[in-house]
């Protein structure tokens, strides 16, 4: 075990000491899901007002809806999710680099060809959030009847913008 380790297991056993919330239903009881970026400075369910149970997040660079899509429709096919929050933030690394930066790190650092990856960096902020929702909106496996719509959180501030609404 490492330093890090053990402090997150002491953590997480001070919260299992006072866990009472372990007979929620699987689905999320307001049948809608944010698509965030994994980034460290967002906390979606305290930026957010998410109560344990209330939605499924999904987490990845960028908030990518293609990186998304696969979780997309286990939640909203399994599990009855109807609206979709994407959201992406200000000062996003994805907006820092392109594939070709990536691939020749990649090739420094492993020694690996990763030409075949899409690492999906994007140039603009507000006109990815729009190319991610309409990317969803004109997908196949998202339901017409589903409510998607694009925000901006502001990591300077604490708060979101709407850029495509719902």
């Amino acid at each position: 075990m490492t330093l890090l380790t053990d402090t997150l297991s002491a953590n997480n056993a001070a919260y299992a000491a006072s866990f009472t919330k372990g007979d929620l239903a699987l689905p999320p009881a307001k049948k809608y899901l944010v698509l965030t970026c994994m980034d460290a400075r967002i906390d979606p369910a305290a930026a957010l007002g998410i109560d344990l149970g209330d939605a499924h997040v999904i987490r990845n660079a960028g908030a990518s809806a293609v990186d998304g899509l696969r979780s997309v429709i286990i939640s909203e096919q399994l599990l009855g999710t109807n609206e979709i929050l994407l959201i992406k933030h200000t000062g996003c690394g994805m907006l820092t680099f392109t594939n070709d930066d990536a691939h020749s790190i990649v090739q420094k650092n492993l020694n690996a060809d990763s030409t075949g990856i899409d690492f999906l960096p994007f140039p603009e902020l507000n006109q990815a959030v729009k190319d991610d929702v309409k990317f969803l909106k004109d997908s196949k496996f998202v339901p017409e009847s589903v409510n998607i719509s694009g925000w901006i959180y502001e990591v300077e501030t604490g708060k979101i913008v709407n850029v495509v609404p719902a």
